[in-house]
């Protein structure tokens, strides 16, 4: 039987899973829908110099996961992950720390990642693995004669092909991917800008197919963007009634919930607000933005800093601005349970969504998939965010200019009813069309085409494999997406 062995950096507890947000749910929902097991780290650090993984079985789902070292979690997690890769796919070169010397140990995890993970692999898996913490893991996986398919998703965005170029080692980087069998990719943009790397760095080379020839191995690319299970946040009976009623405020809160990270915008926003504030003064002691920037890799000085510029920055508006009854700003530096996040959302006139570049930001489609449909909130998106190219609907905004995310903001709160409700048909029509299961379903049937191409597969393995890709797709009842770039990638 083929089992689908999803790989990440992180492996989520299942026992938390409703608590948890992002690349996990998305994970472990498509899991959750096929036989297999999660490989990874589990999110501790231990003193030993041979870490070696356990397994766990709850309500059916296994994980198999393995502790870090100090000096993994110091060089392969915070130093090559995310000082070297994290800013240059986000086009922050300004950041990445090129000289530190992480590569080696970022390539020696992924390789005992590697070793562990090979032993317990059948021949008819299929292998996912996800993001940027891992992009050696199909080579080392090969290495040891590993020839079952073998897909990439990058959860991140691709950065223009000068930006990871810089990076020293990034032929390396070239040839590790070409390793995979597929890459599945948030954005059409994200795609050029992967094959005008490849081309670049390795004189990759676009075939007549649609595929991509690197070196001596040939692999698709496709764009699969990441939805989220908007039944979670969909209203039920009764729920519009109970929420009006509850509601006897005058204020509208204006809700951003971000990371802290510097790719957020949050500096911009926050400059934002304030010029808002002193430019239209009757919207003062009319609505609040409620922040909630949960913590994220503090030891990392670049988030240090940007902690500091947002707490004065709160600061100065709401001393400028508040008064004893009125407070412009609500910042809220930590995490918000994820069973609270839909009368949040719901409760909001406006979902400010300003990242300064993004993988996808499914906090945009929850705020979507969250509206009553027949009073919902605006959705004020960047036009820098993955989510933007499927969400044309939203107010697409530039999140470096302050003068455009306050004129934005304004149209927000003005917009009449009937223009809210036509947007936001259109936009929950997206969110739902294209959700979790839509994605798993369309990048795991691409994975098994790309690695029959690859090999070859018995008429047995691929019965198996398409048993299997039915058991995926569930309830898919809409469609999958369409829009992909390479040869039959996605359909």
């Amino acid at each position: 039987m083929t089992r689908l062995v999803m790989v990440s950096n992180r492996v989520i507890d299942f026992n938390a899973a409703q608590q948890a947000g992002g690349v996990g749910v998305a994970i472990y929902n498509t899991l959750a829908r096929q036989s297999g097991f999660w490989f990874g780290w589990d999110g501790q650090i231990e003193d030993t110099d041979s870490p070696e993984p356990k397994a766990t079985t709850v309500g059916g789902h296994t994980t198999v996961t393995e502790p870090l070292t100090a000096a993994d979690y110091n060089e392969y997690y915070l130093g090559y992950s995310n000082s070297v890769l994290w800013p240059v796919f986000h086009n922050r070169l300004d950041l990445a720390q090129f000289e530190a010397g992480y590569y080696s140990r970022y390539v020696e995890v992924n390789a005992r990642f590697a070793r562990h993970l090979a032993p317990l692999l059948e021949p008819d898996d299929v292998i996912w693995v996800h993001d940027y913490h891992l992009v050696p893991m199909a080579m080392e996986l090969r290495k040891l004669g590993v020839e079952n398919p073998i897909g990439f998703f990058l959860h991140i965005p691709v950065g223009p092909a000068q930006a990871l170029l810089a990076i020293p080692e990034n032929k390396e980087i070239a040839r590790a991917l070409g390793a995979y069998d597929l890459i599945g990719l948030q954005t059409q943009s994200d795609v050029r800008n992967l094959i005008d790397f490849l081309q670049q760095s390795v004189s990759g080379r676009l075939l007549p197919s649609g595929r991509i020839r690197v070196y001596e191995t040939e692999l698709d690319i496709g764009c699969f963007p990441v939805g989220i299970d908007s039944d979670d946040f969909a209203f039920g009976p009764g729920e519009a009634e109970a929420l009006a009623a509850a509601d006897t405020s005058d204020v509208h809160r204006i809700i951003g919930i971000d990371r802290l990270d510097y790719t957020k915008g949050l500096p911009q926003k926050f400059k934002a607000y304030g010029k808002f504030l002193e430019e239209f003064p009757e919207y003062r002691r009319r609505i609040v933005l409620s922040q909630f920037a949960p913590p994220t890799r503090e030891s990392v000085e670049a988030y240090a800093d940007i902690k500091a510029e947002l707490e004065s920055l709160a600061g100065s508006i709401n001393g400028r601005f508040g008064e004893l009854d009125w407070v412009p700003i609500n910042y809220i530096h930590r995490t918000i349970p994820r069973s609270e996040l839909r009368d949040i959302y719901r409760t909001s006139r406006v979902g400010w969504v300003t990242p300064l570049m993004d993988g996808m930001n499914l906090v945009a489609k929850e705020y979507v998939a969250s509206q009553d449909p027949r009073d919902p909130g605006v959705l004020v998106l960047s036009k820098f965010a993955g989510s933007a190219e499927q969400l044309a609907d939203a107010v697409l905004v530039n999140p470096y200019d302050l003068n455009d995310l306050a004129q934005c903001l304004k149209l927000a709160l003005d917009m009449p009813l009937e223009e809210r409700r036509a947007r936001h048909e259109k936009l929950v029509t997206i969110v739902r069309k294209y959700d979790s299961k839509a994605w798993g379903s369309s990048y795991f049937a691409a994975l098994v085409k790309a690695g029959q191409r690859r090999f070859g597969r018995s008429p047995k393995s691929s019965a198996d494999m398409g048993r299997a890709l039915e058991r995926l797709k569930g309830s898919v009842k809409n469609g999958t997406p369409k829009d992909r770039l390479g040869a039959n990638a996605g359909t």
